[in-house]
């Protein structure tokens, strides 16, 4: 396996793991029934964001914690949400990639899932 070197890379491992999230008993329904994302445009922002995060550049536009704030407030977001998230991610990247951006992105995660969990207000 390889690690992550670019966009296409950052795509492959988003698309493999909103596939997984979208269909799981745990976080699936905040993304389909609650947000009720649209694929076509929260993708491309998701492959902004984390390419912004693992390459360092100024590619995503945004406030996350603002948009989770606000899913917060249409159904909390526990716990066990965060976790899973971050079980999906760890296991997607670990079928996909290895190296130093891959164990890179893994950190980023568990610093992103902290500080989302910490600072969401608690219903």
């Amino acid at each position: 396996m390889s690690d992550i070197e670019s966009r296409e890379d950052v795509k492959t491992l988003v698309d493999t793991f909103y596939a997984k999230v979208l269909k799981d008993e745990t976080i699936g329904y905040l993304f389909t029934e609650v947000a009720k994302i649209s694929l076509e445009t929260h993708m491309p922002i998701m492959y902004d964001f984390w390419e912004s995060v693992l390459f360092g550049k100024s590619v995503y536009k945004g406030n996350p914690m603002t948009k989770h704030f606000e899913l917060n407030k249409k159904s909390p977001l526990l716990p066990e949400h965060f976790a899973r998230w971050k079980e999906l991610w760890f296991e997607t990247l670990n079928e996909l990639f290895e190296g130093e951006r891959a164990n890179e992105a893994k950190t980023r995660a568990n610093t992103i899932a902290y500080l989302m969990e910490s600072k969401m207000p608690k219903a």
